[in-house]
């Protein structure tokens, strides 16, 4: 009698399969399947962070990485995740030591793990390491990815042609992915050049080419939902937990300031910045998967109050810097579910942030987003629409479910730093201490687009950028 044949293979290839098609709901389903049925293989829990990456899952990948590394600490691919995930958690000189340590090992995976590599210290900002890796070359550098590597290099020495390089790049490009990563950074040097009527025509065909089709009526209809059961004047539940104590979200649209407020919280000795962390998102996804979210909230059961509390503060506090008293949570989707973490964490705070809409608008349309979760700013009329949303919904759902919510807005933060950081800590309750009005000289890894800013002192250099693309505003729309 033949042996029955193992099933192993072809699941983890079905697995890789859904990564590739993006469906990775299902696969990182079909991963968790696989582990609970083959405990003592590695290449699960690398089948797992690898599912669990793209959509920011990266407690989730960060844990499958390393049970799965205490199994094969020599796993050339496991070891790459591990490396991505702590470039991704701020933990960009553990990645670098860890992705150069594995490439003096000549692992089969060695043009991926280089690439891994590049950006984490490009991100990190250590020039002359990146600098001096494109000049070793090697086989990554013939591979299409690493021309955008070689302009990043080139645009130390002449700036010029490192444009020149980017905009061949993202023509030639053969992913959409590449194509967004070459032309944004064509279009961020054209805009600090002041070829505003460039940046803009590049910006515009990038996303023509690039964004699929976004559904901006689900937002829109997703809101209006909350919206008429806010208008009722009332909570409609109440919350059935108690967790939340410490934490702090940030309230804001991409591009309104929340890195500069993150950063200048970060450096608090009691606050520890855990970046854009997907845990919010999770909560909110749970209660959809309940049958709950929004209107049925007040059916919500202790129990799962309660794990879904536990599920969001176990990857929160992983990422929480040693010694700090209080987290500060950064994700960008807060302000569509406020009613989903009041019933959930209802002990948190918010510090909401607001920017000129106009100057948010060319900032989001100039700036590679994620075309599918963010495929709204491919236009300046339906970023519109959702800055436009979120100010009818969020003071209402502050006032009406009681949030402790503090509000700054980002030109006042810009122009008056301290008063208007003083009053965000002591709506935290927090002590102020000068150290946050230096931003600049926090060492965290900085992964959002706004990472090159936040790198300089405060400065009014982003207000009123808007005026430089006037061109593009219809001046009947009111913004």
């Amino acid at each position: 009698m033949k042996p029955a044949r193992s099933t192993q293979p072809a699941e983890l290839s079905q697995i890789e399969l859904l990564i590739t098609q993006q469906r990775f709901a299902d696969a990182t389903a079909l991963a968790e399947k696989f582990i609970a049925h083959n405990p003592r293989n590695p290449a699960g829990y690398g089948s797992l962070a690898r599912a669990s990456i793209p959509t920011g899952r990266l407690a989730r990948a960060n844990e499958a990485a390393e049970r799965g590394l205490r199994m094969a600490p020599s796993d050339a691919q496991l070891n790459l995740l591990k490396g991505i995930v702590e470039h991704r958690l701020g933990q960009s000189a553990a990645a670098i030591a860890r992705l150069s340590a594995l490439l003096q090992r000549k692992p089969v995976n060695e043009v991926e793990v280089s690439f891994a590599l590049a950006e984490a210290m490009h991100r990190a900002g250590r020039k002359d390491e990146l600098d001096a890796f494109v000049a070793r070359g090697g086989e990554w550098t013939r591979d299409e990815r690493a021309a955008v590597f070689t302009a990043r290099s080139t645009l130390r020495k002449d700036r010029s042609l490192a444009i020149e390089q980017l905009e061949t790049t993202s023509r030639a490009a053969r992913t959409p992915l590449l194509k967004r990563i070459a032309g944004f950074e064509a279009v961020r040097l054209l805009d600090q050049d002041g070829r505003y009527h460039e940046a803009f025509d590049l910006a515009t065909a990038l996303h023509r080419d690039t964004t699929p089709t976004f559904d901006l009526g689900a937002i829109e209809s997703d809101v209006a939902q909350q919206l008429r059961l806010l208008e009722k004047g009332q909570p409609w539940f109440t919350p059935k937990s108690t967790a939340g104590e410490g934490t702090t979200f940030v309230v804001g649209l991409p591009r309104s300031g929340t890195t500069l407020l993150e950063q200048m919280l970060d450096r608090h000795p009691q606050v520890g910045g855990i970046g854009e962390y997907e845990g919010a998102f999770a909560i909110h996804e749970g209660l959809v998967g309940l049958g709950l979210w929004p209107g049925n909230l007040r059916n919500l059961r202790d129990a799962e109050a309660l794990r879904l509390a536990e599920e969001y503060s176990g990857g929160a506090l992983s990422r929480r810097r040693a010694g700090a008293d209080m987290l500060f949570d950064k994700t960008l989707h807060a302000w569509r579910m406020l009613p989903a973490l009041a019933a959930v964490l209802p002990r948190a705070s918010f510090v909401r942030i607001t920017r000129d809409p106009r100057d948010t608008a060319i900032s989001m349309f100039l700036s590679n987003f994620h075309p599918r979760s963010w495929g709204f700013t491919a236009s300046l009329a339906s970023i519109r629409r959702v800055i436009a949303l979120e100010r009818t919904l969020v003071p209402l759902a502050c006032e009406v479910l009681r949030l402790r919510c503090a509000s700054v807005v980002y030109e006042e933060l810009v122009d008056e730093p301290e008063r208007e950081i003083r009053r965000v800590l002591e709506a935290l309750e927090l002590p102020f201490d000068p150290v946050v009005l230096s931003p600049e000289g926090n060492a965290r890894t900085v992964l959002t687009l706004s990472y090159e800013q936040v790198r300089r002192p405060i400065n009014r250099v982003g207000i009123g950028r808007w005026k430089n693309y006037a061109f593009a505003f219809d001046p009947a729309a009111d913004w």
